[in-house]
């Protein structure tokens, strides 16, 4: 036994050699979904038909002048009473033209990832208004501080692929400090792919100009953008939104990357009965694309059919529901089917603690959002209370959940080694067990993810170590990545360089 325990190192060095990286990542981002499809083909094609019926017979409402000329001008018609209408043909020649894949870039190549086909990553969104204090437990509206906390903590975290603005500085009144403060934040603290919003067209040119700076010269942004629009161009029912339509001609000419919104409400602005609901949301979500497809075809776009649902007893919104659930995965598959880059929503939960209903509903709407094959998954990381908080223990637990999500979506590798015909032989026919044998030494971190946060001790040795829950020991990680993590991504000469040229209000 003494000999066996040396050779392997003793629980010291195997402890030490669980905490570094393994040399395969058994669960790393980009894994393959799809498996979960909750609508037929027949099902998929009689939604689509009544997508393409709503924008043909129907048609989409308060177009704004330059767009409706754009539309016009691509074979879209005017049916004389406010609305623009689009034959089917001209629909699929919008699909057939849509960028199908497409890098979104960050700052450090490495963190680049490649959106669309079947690659699942989890990211983030949201515009939450409140915080979830790490002193108190209780919320407080969110500030320019707390942005810049939360985007150095993700910036540690694997499984957030790419950084949009989680929360809203309130204490920032002005809108376009405020989007110039959002995105020096971003420039400030991360190097993965980013993403934002512009409250005005106007406020684009400038926070370009910033990217710029960032990006080593004028005009550098544009060859390689690492930061991508949020826009809801449509409001339902069926019309579009003139601010959010000037914003993407002004990102499309300084060649930002965009995600079309389209967030409409079950029971709401959408009909309550889902397959409805999935009709009128493809359709709005389409109309999108032909607005893109009208500017500049196949400009880089993610198709963001985001099917959000409220409780009809109160008109409360309901992220966290099994509707929630069925429609984001439903959303996931049709974008596929059409060959669309897909995002979705999922992670929604209406919980306002970090508890047993923030697990599930995390829980069940993150993984079937990935098993659907939802190309970005966003709201994923560190959403509370129906999207109007943010919490940075949930980003620390909800980055444990996606690597086990990941680990479901890699499956089960059935190979002869995998198999392992000779090592059930050896073991039965020697010590009767797989403890120490090779075989397992293999698998054991190849195969296998080990958490950091959740707990696996005996209760016993759990009270000992002070009975502390999920919470508790999240807060501990945020605590110290906040303390330890400071990191440096501009020069001090950009950063001088941006601070004269802009009102950046954070010290």
């Amino acid at each position: 036994m003494a000999g066996q325990r040396t050779k392997r190192g003793g629980r010291k060095g195997r402890l030490a050699q669980r905490a570094a990286k393994p040399a395969l990542d058994p669960c790393p981002p980009g894994q393959i979904g799809g498996t979960y499809r909750p609508l037929s083909q027949s099902d998929l094609r009689r939604i689509y038909d009544t997508a393409l019926d709503l924008l043909e017979k129907l048609g989409i409402g308060d177009v704004p002048d330059r767009l409706r000329a754009d539309l016009l001008a691509i074979g879209a018609t005017d049916n004389g009473k406010g609305r623009v209408l689009f034959p089917p043909a001209l629909v699929e020649e919008a699909i057939d033209q849509a960028a199908k894949t497409f890098v979104l870039h960050g700052r450090d190549d490495e963190r680049s990832i490649e959106v669309g086909g079947n690659k699942v990553y989890f990211g983030t969104g949201g515009a939450a208004v409140q915080t979830l204090d790490l002193e108190t437990g209780l919320y407080r509206p969110s500030t320019l501080q707390d942005l810049h906390d939360f985007t150095r903590l993700q910036d540690t975290l694997a499984n957030v692929s790419w950084f949009t603005r989680c929360c809203v500085a309130t204490d920032v009144v002005d809108t376009c400090d405020l989007d110039v403060n959002t995105a020096f934040a971003l420039l400030k603290n991360t190097t993965k792919p980013t993403a934002t919003s512009f409250t005005l067209a106007k406020h684009v040119a400038p926070i370009v100009e910033m990217l710029d700076i960032a990006a080593g010269g004028t005009g550098a942004f544009a060859k390689r953008p690492f930061l991508k629009a949020h826009i809801s161009p449509m409001i339902s029912p069926m019309r579009y939104g003139e601010d959010a339509v000037d914003v993407v001609y002004e990102c499309i000419r300084h060649n930002i990357p965009i995600s079309c919104i389209t967030a409409a409400q079950a029971g709401a602005t959408a009909p309550a009965t889902l397959a409805g609901f999935l009709a009128q949301s493809l359709a709005e979500t389409l109309a999108s694309l032909l607005m893109v497809h009208a500017i500049q075809p196949g400009f880089p776009m993610v198709f963001s059919n985001w099917p959000l649902v409220i409780d009809l007893r109160t008109g409360a919104f309901s992220g966290g529901s099994g509707e929630t659930v069925v429609l984001n995965a439903a959303s996931a598959q049709m974008s596929n089917w059409l060959g669309l880059p897909s995002g979705v929503a999922s992670s929604m939960t209406d919980a306002k603690a970090i508890d047993a209903q923030y697990g599930m509903e995390k829980g069940i709407t993150s993984l079937a959002a990935a098993l659907a094959g939802g190309n970005l998954i966003y709201e994923s990381s560190g959403m509370t209370a129906s999207l109007l908080g943010a919490s940075f223990e949930a980003f620390v637990l909800d980055d444990e959940m996606h690597s086990n999500t990941y680990r479901t979506l890699r499956g089960i590798e059935v190979t002869d080694e995998n198999l392992g015909f000779q090592a059930i032989c050896d073991a039965v026919l020697g010590e009767g067990h797989f403890l120490g044998g090779q075989h397992t030494y293999s698998a054991m971190e190849r195969d296998y993810f080990y958490p950091t946060l959740a707990d696996r001790d005996e209760p016993r040795t759990w009270a000992e170590n002070g009975a502390q829950d999920a919470w508790s020991r999240a807060r501990d990680r945020v605590r110290e990545v906040l303390r330890d993590h400071n990191p440096v991504y501009l020069t001090p000469e950009q950063e001088t360089q941006i601070r004269s040229r802009f009102n950046i209000l954070c010290p």
